[in-house]
């Protein structure tokens, strides 16, 4: 079965389908209504919805079918006119049924191009299991800290994603140490004296206003409404596989934490670039977050401050603490403005990565769990609250 292109909208009284099935007919629709479950078959398609709000077949319904477009419309009513649907942009959480697991990895993309002729001479090992001694010892990193042994098996790939040279037998508290050595000695008094003083450039990129700015004061008010997804991204949340993600409270706290690591990298790496993404923008990114390049575990909001400032002070063309300051200020407005408008940042991402090889690990690792996980949190209490406080520090 074919899960079909689907995309939904409200008013107070109606709940409005919009599903795309060229090459149907008819005659073959079957649909099913019941509360929040909501179900659509016409062969080869067929799209099951967990809702988050009720509606009802009462005689008020409305359906068409535009055959030239592959379009079929359903406009249904609310059980109780006037409510609110939230999530309706989620989309990998409306498509699994209520109550269902997933412990499968992601799919992996397949790209259809034409690529160089392999190398059939290529050395070959033989596939060693790994002993559960071994996965004892090994350490856990990646989105919750749930994830070892990735990069046993992508050895090659390893110093071209992360700054970490040994992350399997290498515990928090050595790669932190081994990350503030490296930053100390990557760290150039002259480049950043000139970046202080030749500032003409820099001065030009604070002033550039990022798209979550044109929002306006009432985005998180709006919610939903104030976001607009594209074509692309849709498509992209249609393929995650949806999941449910059992963290302990200190998981979370430290999933937020490293939420707030990535966000504050991709600030900087859209106004130095002032929204446009270039060839470097995948390694910008990484390497200004000590989650993607060190795999950093932080404790505390400021940790994940002083790492920042830090490697922005370190690495990247634009060495200026006016930048720092900018960067907290526009993740500050992201979180601010709720869930839709972190998951678009993370879709960006997400997509930054895909198009850079092997920068897809760090997807799997943490962008596409954040990019399932964060359409489950509460819009108006945890991001709000993260929100506040990284607003109220001092910079």
């Amino acid at each position: 079965m074919i899960t079909p292109a689907f995309d939904l909208s409200q008013d107070p009284e109606y709940l409005t389908i919009i599903i795309r099935v060229p090459y149907t007919r008819t005659s073959e629709f079957d649909l099913y209504v019941d509360g929040t479950d909501f179900k659509f078959y016409a062969k080869p398609y067929f799209l099951r919805l967990t809702l988050p709000g009720r509606i009802v077949e009462d005689g008020r319904e409305r359906a068409k079918f535009d055959i030239d477009d592959g379009l079929f419309t359903l406009r249904v009513p609310k059980e109780t006119a006037g409510e609110h649907f939230d999530g309706l942009q989620m989309l990998t959480g409306l498509l699994a049924p209520k109550g269902s697991r997933c412990a499968k990895p992601l799919v992996e993309e397949e790209d259809d191009e034409e690529e160089d002729e392999f190398e059939w001479q290529v050395e070959q090992e033989v596939y060693k299991e790994t002993s559960e001694e071994e996965l004892r010892s090994m350490q856990m990193y990646g989105f919750g800290n749930k994830r070892s042994g990735v990069f046993a098996r992508l050895q090659e790939e390893l110093s071209d994603v992360i700054d970490v040279r040994n992350p399997e037998q290498t515990s928090a508290g050595e790669r932190r140490r081994a990350r503030l050595e490296a930053e100390a000695s990557a760290f150039s008094a002259d480049h950043y004296l000139a970046d202080l003083f030749e500032d003409d450039e820099i001065k030009g990129l604070l002033k550039f206003v990022p798209w979550w700015e044109k929002l306006g004061p009432s985005a998180e008010q709006q919610g939903e409404a104030a976001v607009a997804f594209t074509d692309e991204e849709k498509e992209q949340l249609r393929k995650f596989n949806n999941r449910s993600y059992l963290l302990d409270k200190a998981a979370r706290h430290q999933a937020w934490l490293s939420l707030l690591d990535i966000l504050l990298a991709y600030c900087y790496e859209v106004r130095s670039t002032e929204g446009e993404h270039t060839v470097e923008s995948s390694w910008t990114i990484r390497k200004l977050s000590g989650t993607l390049s060190w795999l950093e575990t932080y404790g505390s909001l400021q940790e994940v401050l002083a790492s920042f400032g830090r490697r922005v002070l370190c690495y990247p063309l634009y060495r200026h603490f006016g930048m720092v300051s900018a960067a907290i200020g526009d993740a500050t407005k992201i979180l601010q403005s709720g869930k839709v408008c972190v998951l678009k940042c993370l879709l960006d991402v997400h997509k930054v990565f895909r198009a850079n090889e092997p920068a897809y690990i760090l997807n799997d690792l943490y962008v596409t769990d954040y990019c399932i996980w964060i359409q489950r949190k509460n819009p108006t209490g945890e991001f709000a609250g993260v929100g506040f406080f990284l607003g109220k520090v001092p910079i």
